[in-house]
């Protein structure tokens, strides 16, 4: 269901109270859905509308499990909400596991000499048969800079140093149902010691950049880290 454009008929709008006195801080609803087999009603909370409505056009952006009922986020189809837009404004209602059609994600393009050799910080993580680089969700409250310092650490031991002035985008859909999104940074460190966090990382590599296309397995990944690497030459920060 996640992505589907779906109508909501709003039955309990915005800021209306509920016979426990539950103040519903979203419009809610029903979902009208046919199936192969048959015609279903599936509950809806609206996301990114802050008036009372009746009607309510919108792509579902979240799910979560309640009591043994499936309920549903639906938002306007201009907006990419995530976790961490979602799960506070659903606060009021639900406390728990949500599972969301848009993801964002950060992380870093590393960089340090070894042994007089630029070399660039890559990483196997357990879940990919791919080599790319440290990254992770952002969680709530951080910024994009600080979740890519995070989770860089995290995965690799490494403390970075963002680099100001180069960052880059990439959307991809994760087996059909996800559309993600990963800002990427370039970043120093003077950090000699990597130690991988076991878990989720099976390997690492520091690599020049030559190795470093040769082990990339996507187009955009190997287009991102170019322009990093270009940058970096304009800048004097590589040679």
């Amino acid at each position: 269901m996640l992505g589907k454009f779906v109508r909501v008929k709003v039955t309990t709008p915005i800021n209306s109270q509920d016979n426990d006195g539950l103040i519903y801080k979203l419009n809610f609803g029903e979902i009208d859905f046919v199936t192969s087999r048959e015609r279903v009603k599936l509950k809806a909370f609206v996301l990114g509308i802050s008036r009372p409505v009746t009607i309510f056009d919108g792509r579902i952006v979240a799910s979560f499990v309640k009591d043994a009922e499936t309920y549903y986020i639906v938002a306007p189809k201009s907006k990419k909400f995530i976790i961490n837009d979602i799960a506070p404004a659903i606060s009021f209602f639900f406390d728990g596991d949500i599972v969301c059609y848009y993801e964002r994600s950060c992380g870093a393009i590393v960089f340090r000499k070894i042994n007089e050799e630029y070399r660039y910080l890559i990483v196997k993580n357990r879940r990919s048969t791919h080599w790319s680089f440290p990254k992770g969700h952002i969680e709530i409250g951080e910024t994009e800079e600080e979740t890519a310092k995070r989770e860089v650490f995290e995965e690799t031991g490494i403390s970075i140093e963002i680099i100001p002035e180069f960052s880059k985008i990439s959307e991809y859909m994760i087996q059909n149902r996800v559309e993600k999104t990963v800002k990427i940074f370039v970043a120093s460190t003077v950090d000699v010691n990597t130690v991988i966090q076991e878990e989720e990382i099976e390997d690492y590599a520091w690599l020049t950049f030559s190795e470093l296309l040769n082990r990339l397995h996507f187009d955009n990944d190997k287009d991102i880290v170019t322009e990093a690497h270009n940058f970096l030459i304009s800048k004097g920060l590589v040679k």
